[in-house]
């Protein structure tokens, strides 16, 4: 149990809880042991009052006069004092039982009233202070201190307040542990729970978090890495299923005619052999289809981006591909706004670009036109490369991205697919508008 975070958290929380409730201790120890501090001084200050006193009567009277004597007692009292007067002889003058005794009843009563004489903690020894006159020892008073009230109702009010502030805040502090640890803690098990569903193949599982901070962004972070591998594996499903189904149309073709040649029934000639080899040749079109498909999906962590001038690059391609348009009597143009750059990979541009001219030239009929237009728009360049040829039909438009959709122009399905990784790898887009048996412009936006 001490192993899980909550605990953890919970008992991390608790120590700064004591932690506080520690210096709240030490802090009341301070002040009562300054107030202590404080009232000593108070009663080593009035016993000198009491005592020059004392020796100022005595040089008056010159010797111990009585009256004089109980009134310095009573007095000294009422300063929180028992006194015990004694002579150079050491024989006792007056102590503060007799000098009561010596006052009316009316007195009495109010002096024991005030000073609280018969109800104060009255233990403890007698302290002996000197008394000199003319540098001559005259009598020595022996004082016993009376326990104040004052510091007893202090510490006592203390000792509640502080017992009362243990129980309520030391309360609180437990309670206020519990929630937070358990708040701290119930994103990080949920995230936990997650993580385990989705390692045991659970892809569609995810964190709800709201809120903002820390936690939540790692929530976020969390969800869409989700999200991503859930797509990466229905595209690895669905891949694995469309290279499933082209592979086998070759390689049934194959294993046919190879069949019908053990069997005798196909006589192994060069028509039949060339046959084969065309097959052949289809299925390594596929492979190399799949390889190029690949290499187009990860060229987000391939790439090699430099700034590119289009003007001389589209026009450098233009002039390769001119001879292959001139043979079929089609016309390709360029038309590129002046100093026009992108940040791209030349090789991968490249691939976009010979991949939406090849589909061009295959839907372009003779004397055709196919044009490659680049211009500024906002923050982004656009390559439209578009034809004058057969068109899209409305209800393949959707699809035409899709991995291995084919419309009835033939081919693999694969060059659009790749066009489209190749644009999103770069931060781009791809985007077509066509009109059935009027042409197709297909739209290559790049970062400028």
């Amino acid at each position: 149990m001490v192993k899980s975070l909550w605990m953890k958290f919970f008992l991390l929380l608790v120590a700064v809880s004591l932690v506080a409730l520690s210096a709240a201790f030490l802090l009341r120890e301070l002040m009562v042991k300054d107030f202590r501090e404080y009232l000593e001084g108070e009663r080593e200050d009035r016993v000198y009052w009491v005592t020059a006193a004392l020796e100022s009567a005595y040089e008056t009277a010159s010797g111990w006069e009585r009256q004089r004597v109980i009134d310095d007692t009573v007095w000294a009292l009422m300063l929180g004092f028992e006194t015990r007067l004694r002579d150079a002889g050491g024989a006792v003058v007056v102590d503060t039982e007799s000098a009561l005794e010596t006052l009316s009843p009316l007195v009495k009563k109010r002096v024991i009233s005030i000073s609280e004489f018969s109800t104060r903690d009255r233990s403890g020894d007698f302290l002996p202070y000197p008394l000199f006159l003319g540098g001559q020892e005259i009598g020595r008073l022996e004082v016993k201190f009376l326990k104040p009230r004052k510091e007893s109702l202090f510490i006592s009010r203390s000792n509640r307040l502080l017992l009362l502030t243990l129980i309520v805040l030391g309360g609180f502090a437990i309670f206020l542990s519990v929630v937070s640890s358990r708040k701290l803690t119930n994103p990080i098990k949920r995230l936990t729970e997650a993580v385990t569903s989705i390692s045991e193949g659970n892809l569609k599982s995810r964190v709800v978090m709201p809120g903002k901070g820390e936690l939540n962004r790692l929530a976020d972070a969390f969800n869409r890495m989700a999200q991503t591998l859930e797509l990466q594996e229905s595209l690895r499903k669905k891949l694995t299923s469309n290279v499933a189904h082209e592979l086998r149309t070759p390689i049934s073709a194959i294993r046919g005619e190879l069949e019908g040649m053990i069997d005798g029934l196909i006589p192994m000639d060069g028509e039949h052999v060339q046959s084969l080899y065309a097959e052949i040749g289809r299925l390594m079109t596929l492979l190399e289809g799949i390889e190029e498909l690949s290499q187009a999906e990860a060229s987000g962590l391939t790439l090699r981006k430099k700034s590119i001038h289009l003007e001389p690059f589209l026009k450098n391609i233009v002039e390769r591909f001119g001879k292959i348009f001139r043979d079929k009597d089609v016309v390709l143009e360029l038309r590129c706004e002046g100093e026009l750059t992108v940040s791209a990979d030349p090789d991968r541009l490249s691939q976009i670009l010979i991949n939406l001219l090849s589909n061009a030239l295959k839907a372009s009929e003779r004397a055709g036109k196919v044009s490659v237009i680049a211009v500024r728009k906002g923050p982004e360049a656009v390559i439209t490369v578009a034809d004058e040829g057969k068109g899209i039909k409305q209800e393949d438009l959707p699809f035409i991205f899709e991995r291995f959709y084919r419309t009835a122009g033939g081919g693999l399905g694969l060059g659009l697919t790749i066009v489209k990784e190749l644009a999103e790898a770069h931060g781009g887009r791809v985007s077509v508008r066509s009109e059935y048996g009027k042409g197709s412009a297909f739209n290559v936006s790049l970062p400028r």
